[in-house]
């Protein structure tokens, strides 16, 4: 497994980040049973970085909290089997698996941890949860994606101790 960190900025994150985002990533990963071993990039920004990236990457001029920035386009969310049939899928060197990319602002981390009323920790580990989620083909558009994107999320930060 391959966790590449881009640590940014990273002011208000008073706790071991690296060490959550490792075990957020595994914790979806073994909970939707992905059957490779996989590499997974995350840029740790500031609102003036976020706001930026969506921009320049999706034209929407405005800071957000997380963006995510799959590989593939999955056929059915969680599911990796087709993948095979992609050599794109994996890096040639390492055979892993190329999920993609997570930006996500630690300013935004701060902000969303006091308004919900929850740790900086919670706040942290469910963004990154949520842009796995997404890089693993979930999405929360219509009503019934959503309650399963919901669904997973949940479970997954049961399974991380730091449920809400």
């Amino acid at each position: 497994m391959t966790y590449s960190l881009d640590p940014e900025y990273t002011e208000g994150l008073d706790f071991d980040y690296e060490a959550l985002y490792k075990q957020a990533v595994d914790a979806v990963l073994d909970h939707l049973n992905c059957p490779y071993e996989a590499s997974v990039e995350l840029l740790l920004t500031d609102d003036a970085g976020i706001l930026a990236i969506n921009r320049d990457m999706r034209g929407l001029a405005v800071a957000t909290d997380v963006l995510s920035f799959p590989m593939s386009e999955y056929e059915e969310p969680g599911e990796f089997g087709f993948l095979e049939q992609d050599p794109d899928a994996f890096d040639p060197d390492s055979g892993e698996l190329l999920l993609g990319d997570i930006v996500l602002s630690s300013e935004y981390v701060v902000r969303n941890a006091q308004e919900y009323g929850h740790s900086r920790e919670r706040e942290y580990a469910f963004l990154i949860v949520h842009s796995m989620l997404h890089l693993t083909g979930f999405d929360h558009i219509e009503e019934s994606d959503r309650i399963r994107m919901e669904t997973a999320q949940r479970s997954i930060m049961q399974i991380l101790g730091i449920p809400r």
